[in-house]
C-alpha cells in the first residue's frame, strides 16, 4: 500500500505554525521502531504574516517544506530507485533544513533553575540575531564568528548597556553545547563545535578575606543566630550559599579512608560531584541528623544580603563583600597553602582547571613568593 505524505501545519507560541509531516499509514520511527504518524521538520510560518519579510519567509519555508514531503514521499514509495549513498545524502539534506533555533530551544526547555535561566537569555540573543530562523545547513565558522561579535558589542536588552564580557561567554558557551549535542544527534555531519574558539573570559579580581582577617571572624562575637556558623563553613569548604542551603546531613559521608566528604550537584552546572572538607569544618556542622534533615535549617537571604555585611562592619572588617567572596576566599587561602590547581579544581567543583587558575593568578602571597625567588649577588 502506497504511503500519502501531506504537509500539514501546528499552531505554536508568537503567532507562528510549525510545519511536520503526516504519514498515513503510519511508518516506523527511524529512532524506536514504533510506529508513527507525524515528522517535524523545525520550520515554521506566520499565521497571520504583517510585513513583506513575513510573507517572503513564508513562501520560502512552504517551497522548502513541499521539497521535504515530496522527497519523504519518493523515498518512502519508490525505495528501490535510490542507492544506499542517495538515501544517505537526501537524509542529511532533510537534517540540514532543520532549524537551529527551533533546536536549541527544545534544548532549553529541559534544563532546569539558574541553567535554565542561561539557557533563555543564550536563545533571546540566538533569536535576535538570525531573526527567529536558521538552517543547519547554514551553519559554519563564519556565522558563529560573527555570533561572538554580536554579543560582544549588543547592548542588554533590560538595562541598555553591553552585556559583560563574562555573560557573552556564559551564552556562547551554551551555543558550543547546542552544537555539540546537535553532533551526538547526528543531526550535524562534523564536529562544528570542536571547530569554534570559546569567547575569553575577562579577569576579575575577587574580593577576598586573609587568613588574619578570618581568625578575627572565628574569634569575634556575633549576635545574628547561626550567622557565625555559616560564614566560617563557607570559608572553610569554598561551598557556595545555594549549596549550603540546599545540603542535607544524606550528602555527608565520613570514612577512616576518605575522611569527610561531600556529595553535591553543582547549582550553576546541575553536575555531580564530591568535595573533601576538613575536620574542622565538619565539627563546625554540630550534631548529626536524620538523612532528609538540613543541615543548615533557616539559612535564608537576609543571612547573606543583610546580616553578613553587618557581621563584617561590626568586626572591623572595611571590605565590600558578599557572602560568595568567601568561596574566593577558599580559592586564594588553598593556593596560599600550596594546593595545586587540580585538586583545588577538584574540590570547588569547577568544570575545568581554567577556572581554577584564576586563584593563582590573584593571590598576592603567591605573587610575593614569586618576587623574591629571583636575587642577584649584591
Amino acid at each position: 500500500m502506497a504511503i500519502k505524505v501531506t504537509l500539514r501545519q501546528k499552531k505554536i507560541s508568537k503567532g507562528r505554525q510549525s510545519l511536520y509531516l503526516d504519514f498515513y499509514p503510519a511508518i516506523p520511527h527511524p529512532e524506536t521502531g514504533d510506529p508513527t504518524r507525524r515528522e517535524f521538520l523545525g520550520l515554521y510560518v506566520f499565521e497571520k504574516p504583517k510585513t513583506p519579510i513575513d510573507k517572503q519567509h513564508n513562501t520560502d519555508t512552504l517551497k522548502i517544506g513541499e521539497s521535504i514531503r515530496q522527497k519523504r514521499e519518493n523515498f518512502l514509495n519508490k525505495p528501490e530507485i535510490y542507492s544506499e549513498y542517495e538515501k544517505e545524502q537526501l537524509r542529511k539534506k532533510e537534517l540540514g533544513e532543520h532549524c537551529f533555533v527551533e533546536y536549541f530551544r527544545k534544548l532549553a526547555n529541559k534544563r532546569k533553575a539558574s541553567n535554565h535561566d542561561n539557557w533563555v537569555s543564550a536563545l533571546n540573543y540566538i533569536e535576535a540575531f538570525t531573526k527567529g530562523t536558521l538552517k543547519f545547513a547554514d551553519l559554519n565558522e563564519s556565522f558563529f564568528e560573527d555570533f561572538k561579535e554580536y554579543l560582544l558589542t549588543t547592548k542588554d536588552n533590560k538595562r541598555k548597556t553591553t552585556i559583560s564580557q563574562n555573560s557573552a561567554v556564559s551564552y556562547f558557551n551554551k551555543v558550543k553545547a547546542a552544537l555539540k549535542q546537535a553532533y551526538k544527534d547526528g543531526i550535524l555531519q562534523s564536529d562544528l563545535n570542536a571547530k569554534i574558539e570559546c569567547i575569553e573570559p575577562q579577569e576579575i579580581i575577587k574580593q577576598t578575606l586573609t587568613i588574619e582577617e578570618l581568625n578575627t571572624l572565628a574569634k569575634a562575637e556575633c549576635k545574628y543566630p547561626l550567622l557565625k556558623k555559616y560564614v566560617l563553613f563557607s570559608a572553610l569548604t569554598g561551598m557556595p550559599f545555594k549549596e549550603m542551603q540546599n545540603l542535607n546531613w544524606g550528602q555527608v559521608e565520613v570514612s577512616e579512608t576518605f575522611g569527610v566528604r561531600i556529595k553535591m550537584i553543582r547549582q550553576k552546572t546541575g553536575k555531580p560531584y564530591r568535595i573533601n572538607i576538613s575536620e574542622q569544618a565538619y565539627s563546625i556542622l554540630g550534631e548529626r541528623k536524620e538523612p532528609t534533615d538540613k543541615v543548615f535549617e533557616g539559612l535564608n537571604n537576609r543571612d547573606r544580603y543583610h546580616f553578613f555585611p553587618l557581621w563584617l562592619a561590626e568586626t572591623g572588617i572595611k571590605k565590600d563583600m558578599t557572602f560568595h567572596d568567601l568561596r574566593h576566599t577558599y580559592g586564594c587561602l588553598q593556593i596560599d597553602a600550596g594546593t595545586d590547581i587540580y585538586t583545588l579544581q577538584g574540590n570547588m567543583g569547577h568544570s575545568t582547571p581554567r577556572q581554577s587558575m584564576m586563584y593563582g593568578k590573584i593571590s598576592d602571597q603567591r605573587k610575593r613568593e614569586a618576587a623574591d625567588k629571583i636575587k642577584l649577588d649584591m
